[in-house]
């Protein structure tokens, strides 16, 4: 028995295998030994090997029940009914929507205003070229004249791209007193480097904002714009725009604990091959961005500190319960009741599909204020009867024979509070997207980059999305900002602010 079971661990090379093997074992027969083996045979060995075979067989037993909960727990996982991000479910596999397929072709419909893009001025155009017909087209009579409004064709092109090189000679000179050399020094404001300000935010802008690697950022600036670059240049010129922007990028947390309201979340990541996080925490004008190693509640801490008086928007993890004042997210908790209807259970698959329907009557409620068909005072008299509601399923729910659904139950009844601070507090939304909105852009770059490969990495990370996203928000170019900070560090001065309207 020994001598099998070692064999055939060896001949796997993974944990999952051999719990694979010993499920199938287990399942052979109903007493749980594997095949070919019966007490009887159990009963002829040694005294000390039976001792190690029945603690074999009960450790088989083991795995068979936590294989079973595993598979339980799995089974039906979508990101409908999950945290589960979207890109993990494959696109064939993805249910259907329950919307009827419109019979219209796609593309613009018959009749629909037709957009184009408006011609500029006559003399905004670099040319100009008149045309005129030299003749009739239809007897060949000669033509004269000119047209006082003739047909405006515009055509856009793309001027030659040249690199602009400015060279500083300094002189070196003796004096003729003392013999002593002096150098000119470079004028304030001119790089110790060969790269300029604009261009430096521009191969910052390749990598966070666009999403590109270092080497496709130096072929892209070699190859069009004829730039000599190799991505250690775009790695130096990184570090260098990281340090133009922390100070800004500083200012902005410093002010995270006086705000009124934040919408906070984190997701996975990857720094130097190990675990990391990155946090998001949007304000009403601008979004600070932090990677950090641990998920931990001491992260949040660091940000928020004792300081911090307002309310949180977020998602039911725990770490956020010491904040104190938070709104959970009522789209995490549709899919948590959606999880509930597809446990199979018909006890569960009623009570879910009536926390759903609640759900989005929640929703339409919340629309109609948002388009401003009814005004706040309708709204919470209207969420009066969906609270009520919602309060009386999750009392019964507490009451299920099923311990998650049971859980889920007691935990949001006996945290009720933070189902329905939006309506106590002007401005909180129901819903997290404004922080699952933020990290939309940093998911990709994630995804794309394999997370960073040290700290200064996830420095320059969380500093450009800090600066793209806050711009984003306040509607502002964030190459223009980008360029006005290097400027402003190489010249040393004060870094421009992120702070307008705030």
């Amino acid at each position: 028995m020994l001598f099998l079971l070692g064999q055939s661990f060896t001949r796997r090379d993974t944990i999952f295998d051999k719990l694979i093997w010993t499920r199938r074992a287990a399942f052979g027969n109903n007493s749980g030994m594997p095949p070919g083996i019966t007490e009887e045979i159990i009963a002829r060995q040694p005294p000390e090997a039976q001792a190690i075979i029945r603690a074999l067989l009960a450790e088989i037993l083991e795995l068979r029940t936590r294989i079973e909960e595993l598979e339980q727990q799995a089974k039906g996982k979508t990101p409908q009914n999950s945290s589960l991000p979207p890109s993990t479910q494959h696109p064939h596999v993805r249910p259907r929507s329950s919307k009827h397929k419109s019979k219209k072709n796609r593309g613009g419909q018959p009749g629909h205003e037709k957009h184009e893009r408006p011609l500029i001025s006559t003399d905004q155009c670099d040319d100009v070229q008149r045309l005129r017909p030299a003749a009739c087209r239809r007897c060949g009579a000669k033509l004269s004249g000119s047209d006082p409004e003739p047909l405006r064709h515009q055509v856009w092109e793309l001027p030659e791209i040249k690199p602009h090189v400015s060279e500083y000679q300094r002189h070196r000179l003796t004096c003729p007193c003392c013999g002593e050399t002096t150098c000119a020094e470079l004028p304030i404001g001119v790089p110790q480097g060969q790269s300029g300000p604009q261009l430096m935010a521009l191969t910052a802008m390749l990598m966070a904002f666009y999403r590109q690697s270092k080497r496709r950022t130096a072929e892209f600036l070699a190859t069009l714009l004829g730039q000599p670059c190799c991505p250690a240049l775009t790695v130096k010129i990184q570090n260098q725009v990281t340090e133009a922007l922390r100070p800004s990028y500083e200012v902005l947390a410093a002010q995270l604990p006086t705000q009124e309201h934040l919408n906070i979340d984190e997701t996975a990541t990857k720094e130097a091959g190990g675990k990391a996080w990155l946090w998001t925490f949007v304000a009403r004008l601008f979004t600070v961005f932090a990677v950090r190693a641990t998920r931990e509640a001491t992260a949040l801490g660091v940000f928020l500190t004792e300081k911090f008086h307002g309310i949180v928007t977020c998602d039911r993890a725990k770490m956020y319960w010491q904040v104190g004042r938070l709104q959970w997210c009522w789209a995490h908790l549709k899919r948590d009741f959606q999880a509930m209807i597809d446990r199979g259970n018909p006890r569960s698959k009623w009570l879910g599909e009536r926390l759903r329907a609640a759900t989005c009557e929640l929703f339409e409620h919340w629309a109609d204020y948002r388009a401003g068909r009814i005004s706040r005072a309708a709204l919470l008299r209207r969420m009066g009867p969906v609270r009520r509601k919602v309060e009386r399923l999750l009392l019964r729910g507490m009451q299920s024979n099923n311990s998650d659904v049971r859980g889920t139950c007691r935990e949001l009844y006996e945290h009720r509070q933070w189902l329905w601070t939006f309506l106590q507090h002007e401005g909180v939304e129901p819903t997290n997207n404004a922080g699952e909105r933020s990290l939309r852009h940093a998911v990709i770059w994630r995804k794309l980059s394999f997370g960073t490969q040290s700290a200064a990495g996830s420095r320059f990370v969380e500093t450009m999305l800090t600066v793209i996203e806050t711009c984003r928000q306040q509607r502002r170019s964030a190459f223009a900002f980008i360029t006005a900070a290097v400027e402003a560090h190489l010249a040393h001065q004060s870094a421009p602010s992120l702070l307008t309207g705030v």
